[in-house]
């Protein structure tokens, strides 16, 4: 059995839909990142970054529990356990290592990063906004020239690196408009086929569920959003 500490961040939804995939039993336990859970001495014990996701296996190496975090290093800890969605070895491993690389030093800080100048900046960061809406665009580029000559984006089969970028690139229409998703037509090809399979399917109503137990964005305390945030009287001297 598997402990999940979860929200509903695109982070967080991709253990989610690996968990479905792999067809492991877990737990869910909803951390309130906005009302601050994540800084509570107990969760910095599992996470010393105040971060979800985390994950603790209770039957871990050895048949000891062990917890890891950080999303990567999860998906790839269960993609091993499961024996599923990661290559053993050889150059298909590394070919679906690498475009899940992609996701997490490109997707998702790019997308991270542009989301929070459109959400949550004040006015007059017009240079932050334009900087990351281009290097989102960018990666989104990245991902449609890969797709328009693999069927995955880690090479022939559905893995790691399709369950990394999905929870972000499915938010596409949502974070930049309609009219910007028409550019990339092979990555939404790409969204409209994994959202067809049961686990992503089980993995938006679950998000859906967790996300009502937790503090939405917009209903957080000033305080808190600079505490996560950095700023206030919590940014650095």
């Amino acid at each position: 059995m598997i402990d999940f500490y979860a929200m509903g961040s695109p982070n967080v939804v991709k253990i989610y839909l690996a968990l479905e995939e792999m067809g492991l039993e877990y737990n869910v336990r909803p951390i309130d990142v906005f009302g601050g859970a994540q800084f509570a001495d107990e969760f910095k014990k599992l996470n010393p970054n105040a971060k979800v996701p985390v994950i603790v296996d209770r039957d871990g190496p050895g048949g000891k529990p062990y917890t890891v975090f950080e999303s990567g290093a999860i998906l790839i800890y269960l993609a091993e356990k499961t024996g599923k969605f990661l290559p053993k070895d050889g150059a298909a491993r590394y070919d679906a290592l690498q475009w899940m690389m992609v996701q997490m030093t490109g997707v998702g800080p790019m997308f991270g990063q542009y989301v929070h100048f459109m959400r949550f900046a004040p006015k007059g960061n017009e240079y932050s906004l334009d900087r990351y809406r281009t290097q989102a665009r960018r990666v989104l580029e990245v991902l449609e020239g890969r797709l328009s000559k693999t069927t995955w984006l880690g090479g022939a089969e559905y893995g790691v690196a399709d369950i990394a970028t999905w929870p972000w690139a499915r938010l596409v229409p949502t974070l930049m408009g309609p009219d910007v998703a028409k550019d990339y037509p092979k990555l939404a090809e790409w969204v409209a086929r994994i959202a067809e399979r049961p686990a992503a399917q089980r993995t938006v109503k679950l998000t859906d569920e967790v996300r009502a137990k937790t503090t939405a964005f917009d209903k957080a305390q000033p305080d808190m959003m600079d505490k996560i945030f950095g700023r206030g009287s919590y940014k650095a001297a």
